[in-house]
């Protein structure tokens, strides 16, 4: 007996505490392939995806950021760590894009948390006819942001928008929805309001998770419909307003498809309409005759970092989120 053991424990394969194979030479690899290769085969396309089409790009960009003039077709020259980066602070338009992201999240992102959480809270009911309800809202999200924008831009055109041939029709003067600087961005947060399914649905699958015990025990304490609110559904749905708070920062930071069919690719009336990523997008189709395609990298890290900070500090301060074992 003690042979035999002795025998299969000759022909094993070692593993060392990093998984590899210990042993000696080929016939060691081979054996460990043939136990793990099924699981390296199956991983390779997706590393190799994540390789070429993420990590290369990532580090591409950032070496091109240092380099004063790059065109892609020309190697880049001018090598520099801080031109591109103190070259964004003098440019007019990188200043408007800035501001104009930074109002429109400021004022969008608590818009659309609190309309999309009212609107699961009116939707997390048993009344006939709620599935159709929620589908009805939910079925903008389904519409990418290309067809969307080209959508509201047939009805809020100032020539030829729906809104405003209405507006003929009944002898008033057509609203300039996009065609004035002062009630575009408003028009775009609105337009934005549009896809407040998304969130909805998020809402109510947090909603849907609240124990109806808290509520039986409020109840008989006398609590009312808002001090149930205040007490048990804000606080029970808080991992939902953190995970929504994050994303909706990093989406609405990265506005682009919308603005872009809105305005038929301008910044919109005085750059009124001028996003970061919109800026961004500007400065990279111009690289090849103005070598700006280290400025357009530049810009892109600038966006990264301060998603990345933000999101940093987001977490650093979620003591407030209560995930029911704490």
């Amino acid at each position: 007996m003690e042979n035999i053991q002795s025998k299969q424990n000759a022909g094993a394969v070692k593993i060392s505490p990093s998984g590899h194979p210990k042993g000696n030479g080929k016939n060691a690899f081979v054996r460990f392939f043939k136990k793990n290769g099924a699981g390296f085969v199956f991983a390779l396309p997706v590393t190799l995806g994540l390789l070429f089409f993420t990590a290369y790009p990532l580090l591409a960009s950032l070496y091109y950021s240092f380099f004063k003039t790059y065109t892609v077709i020309r190697p880049p020259e001018g090598f520099s760590l801080t031109f591109n980066f103190a070259k964004m602070f003098s440019d007019q338009e990188w200043i408007k894009a800035i501001a104009n992201t930074g109002i429109y999240t400021l004022i969008s992102v608590p818009m659309f948390m609190v309309l999309s959480f009212a609107l699961a809270l009116a939707l997390n009911s048993r009344i006939k006819g709620i599935g159709i309800y929620r589908m009805l809202i939910y079925m903008p999200c389904v519409m990418s942001a290309v067809v969307s924008g080209i959508a509201w831009r047939s009805l809020i055109d100032v020539d030829y928008g729906w809104f405003n041939r209405v507006l003929r029709l009944l002898n008033l003067e057509p609203y300039p929805f996009l065609s004035e600087a002062a009630p575009s961005m408003p028009t775009l947060i609105i337009v934005g309001l549009w896809s407040l399914g998304g969130p909805m649905v998020l809402w109510l699958s947090q909603l849907k998770n609240i124990s109806a015990d808290l509520y039986e025990a409020a109840d008989l304490d006398g609590a009312n419909s808002f001090r149930k609110l205040i007490t048990i559904t804000i606080p029970m749905c808080s991992p939902m307003i953190f995970y929504n708070l994050i994303m909706n920062i990093i989406a609405t930071l990265q506005t682009f498809a919308a603005v872009t069919t809105l305005t038929g690719g301008t910044a919109g009336v005085e750059n009124s309409l001028l996003f970061y990523v919109t800026k961004i997008y500007s400065s990279y189709e111009t690289c090849i005759t103005t070598g700006s395609m280290g400025y357009t990298c530049a810009m892109a890290w600038f966006l990264f970092v301060v998603i990345a900070i933000l999101t940093g500090v987001i977490f650093k301060t979620s003591k407030w989120v209560f995930y029911g074992g704490d």
